[in-house]
């Protein structure tokens, strides 16, 4: 590793103990990928609902940018929930104005539509509710009668399980 290069022809950045970034090797190993897919640098991806707006950005997602001639201008294919294709359709000159002035030059010249459910990210699970606690006084009142304390610890686990399960059932 210590000839390492980032992908500009520098030296890699290191820590002060000599240790490659993570981010540069990272940056390093996707970037045959990322061109491959037509983008040089992934910020249109990461900055998508940065440059379209919240609204657009959960109802379209980028796909790829194919090369214009000569590098400049070319078109970024959008998967796009139906009824926005024909919003974006109209909308295409102020995307891609915001889509170029967020870049600072003239990355998209046209917006080519692929109707269909933009992949999104996956949504968080709810945090699980504390527990009541009278269902877990009532639990272990039962288990004060087991005399084995690993066998206690099991059906402790169990109980609260059980508990957890009722309660998701009831805020449904």
């Amino acid at each position: 590793m210590a000839g390492t290069e980032s992908g500009n022809g520098e030296a890699a950045p290191r820590t002060a103990r000599g240790l490659l970034a993570v981010a540069t090797a990272l940056d390093t190993a996707t970037r045959p990928l990322r061109r491959r897919r037509g983008l040089s640098g992934a910020d249109i991806f990461r900055h998508w609902p940065e440059i379209v707006g919240a609204r657009l950005a959960t109802e379209s997602a980028p796909q790829r940018l194919t090369r214009g001639q000569e590098g400049a201008g070319g078109t970024l294919h959008l998967r796009v929930t139906g009824p926005l294709a024909l919003e974006l359709q109209h909308l295409s000159p102020q995307v891609i104005e915001r889509i170029n002035s967020f870049f600072g030059y003239r990355t998209v010249a046209r917006l080519a539509f692929h109707h269909g459910p933009p992949t999104a990210a996956k949504p968080r699970p709810k945090p699980e509710a504390a527990p009541d606690p009278l269902a877990a006084a009532a639990l272990a009142v039962r288990l004060d009668g087991v005399s084995d304390p690993e066998l206690r610890a099991a059906l402790g686990r169990l109980g609260e399980g059980v508990l957890a399960r009722a309660r998701k059932r009831d805020d449904a």
